[in-house]
């Protein structure tokens, strides 16, 4: 009897202390700042690593997301860090790993998590399989995580492709189905060969560097289990809100949001030399670039001046030279026509003299062959110095056009030469 009680005490404690997680949050948690409730049908692609809009984040806003799973015990131990600390994240889960583990799926979806599609089997081919073929994955995908759950309505109508492999007629496929495509704004590249304090340093000084965004993790990587207490622990010292996203319902209408937010935030591109060069203007900005005497290898060394043709010349620095340097280039106000090259501009000037005309005019001795007989050959083949067909005589070379002088190392007379 005692037994029994004492087993009814401790399963009741246990399931207490469960509850009590799930429902209390500690003082110091991170916990969630706010959940958004977005249309699929008003933005059907998210993420500004491929589109161009994102989630309507403020600044220091964070949106946790987790791939490829469920995978016990990873899955469960990511659970177990997210609940330590109030939050709450979206797992796109894959349809053959659901079917495997459909009891983890339950428990993502009873502790409050957003479960979402990453297809069926999680190809790496969705960039050029048929819409047929994609419909197949997407479709299917949805099926299990319904059968697992139970219930349509508790899987989010968001699917993100396996491996960020887009393709404009299968996102047409998912618009028109009423699904909402996710890409990313941060990745930690925890799907690499990588420990876990990297995973966790490239995860916080992008989003530090970003300011705010969707951050890519997976949980069926233990080195992503393991980054993530660090990760979690960096997010609420350096002041960063964990925003949870949801779709909106007739029940639950959608988040009030300024239009400016969604726009994804692109870096500038980098400017293309040469610059079009203005004609027509009073004062043109500098839209040309010289090249430096660095640029061709003509360096200074105090008062020697010194040509780099070969690799062994010292530079004074190891920073490269920047070329092309830009200097100002005005252009009269009514010139209509740039000036073109002449054709002395492409004259080519020989470096080295080559020799008299005169002595270039007179044919050259044919060179006397050696003779070739089967004694010679017999006897070379002999002593194991011939083989095959006969030498040709080497021709001698000469210098001409733009050539560099290489000093031949010295001869030891003394040692035995080859013949």
């Amino acid at each position: 009897m005692r037994s029994t009680v004492a087993a009814s005490v401790l399963l009741a404690s246990l399931l207490g202390a469960g509850t009590a997680g799930a429902a209390e949050c500690p003082a110091d948690a991170l916990g969630v700042s706010r959940t958004l409730v977005v249309d699929v049908n008003e933005h059907p692609r998210v993420g500004s690593w491929q589109y161009e809009e994102s989630l309507p984040l403020n600044d220091h806003e964070v949106v946790l997301t987790f791939d490829d799973g469920p995978l016990p015990p990873y899955t469960d131990r990511v659970l177990d860090l997210l609940a330590a600390e109030c939050v709450k994240a979206t797992f796109f889960m894959v349809g053959r790993m659901v079917q495997a583990y459909p009891a983890a799926v339950r428990r993502v979806y009873n502790e409050g998590h957003t479960i979402a599609n990453h297809s069926q089997t999680h190809p790496f081919t969705f960039h050029k399989m048929s819409v047929e073929a994609a419909s197949r994955e997407i479709e299917g995908g949805f099926s299990s995580l319904h059968t697992a759950l139970g219930d349509p309505k508790a899987v989010a109508p968001f699917f993100r492709f396996p491996g960020l492999l887009r393709q404009t007629s299968v996102e047409q496929y998912l618009a028109a189905h009423d699904y909402m495509t996710w890409s990313v704004d941060i990745a930690a590249d925890d799907w690499t060969h990588i420990n876990n304090r990297e995973v966790a340093r490239r995860a916080i000084s992008r989003l530090e560097a970003r300011g705010k965004g969707i951050l890519l993790l997976h949980d069926i990587q233990a080195r992503t289990a393991l980054a993530l207490p660090e990760i979690l622990q960096e997010l609420k010292a350096r002041g960063f809100k964990i925003v949870h996203v949801v779709p909106s319902t007739p029940d639950r209408p959608k988040s009030v949001t300024e239009p400016e937010l969604w726009a994804a935030r692109h870096a500038p591109q980098p400017k293309v030399w040469p610059r079009t060069l203005a004609v027509g203007v009073e004062s043109p900005e500098p839209a040309l670039a010289a090249p430096s005497l660095a640029s061709f290898g003509i360096e200074t060394f105090g008062s020697v001046t010194k040509v780099a043709m070969a690799q062994t010349f010292e530079r004074q620095s190891d920073a490269p030279p920047m070329w092309p340097a830009s200097v100002a280039y005005a252009v009269p106000a009514d010139a209509e026509v740039l000036p073109i090259p002449a054709a002395h501009n492409f004259r080519y000037s020989r470096v080295f003299r080559l020799g008299r005309a005169e002595e270039k005019a007179k044919p050259k001795p044919e060179a006397k062959r050696p003779v070739r007989t089967a004694r010679t050959r017999d006897s070379a083949a002999a002593s194991g110095g011939w083989f095959g067909a006969w030498p040709a005589p080497a021709r001698p070379s000469r210098a001409s056009g733009h050539q560099l002088s290489v000093a031949r190392p010295p001869i030891n007379l003394a040692a035995p030469q080859a013949r």
